[in-house]
């Protein structure tokens, strides 16, 4: 399987909100970061498992890498969000890789995500209990 990556749904207050951002943006999606990640051919077909509230919630798939005009990388990703089951996950700058193993599993058609309240879900994380 593909290797993902996790980046924070930075300035989203909700689950709702990060789905109303992609809902906006047609079939594609493009994310800038300075350095093309060395392990960019694995992750194609992979997700990027978004961060709300120290919790993956949701994923996206990652399409490819291009080159942008000013030589940075574009993730390319596609706008269809699947919601995770949520799992309890540090906040961080830029985005880290993801292995198959620690991925949430996708929630079934119909059901919604139940997010712990942020403050608990990072005590709990520190603990070692979830």
């Amino acid at each position: 399987m593909p290797l993902s990556m996790t980046k924070v749904a930075y300035g989203a207050q909700s689950l709702e909100e990060v789905h109303g951002w992609f809902r906006s943006r047609g079939d594609v999606a493009r994310l800038t970061t300075r350095n093309r990640p060395k392990r960019a051919d694995e992750m194609i077909g992979g997700s990027v498992y978004w961060i709300l509230k120290h919790q993956l919630v949701a994923r996206s798939e990652i399409l490819g890498f291009e080159e942008a005009p000013d030589g940075r990388t574009e993730i390319v990703i596609a706008t269809r969000l699947i919601d995770v089951y949520p799992r309890p996950k540090r906040a961080h700058q830029g985005w880290r890789y993801l292995e198959e193993a620690d991925c949430p599993a996708d929630l079934a058609s119909g059901e919604e995500a139940q997010l712990l309240p942020s403050d608990m879900a990072s005590e709990l994380a520190k603990l070692g209990l979830v």
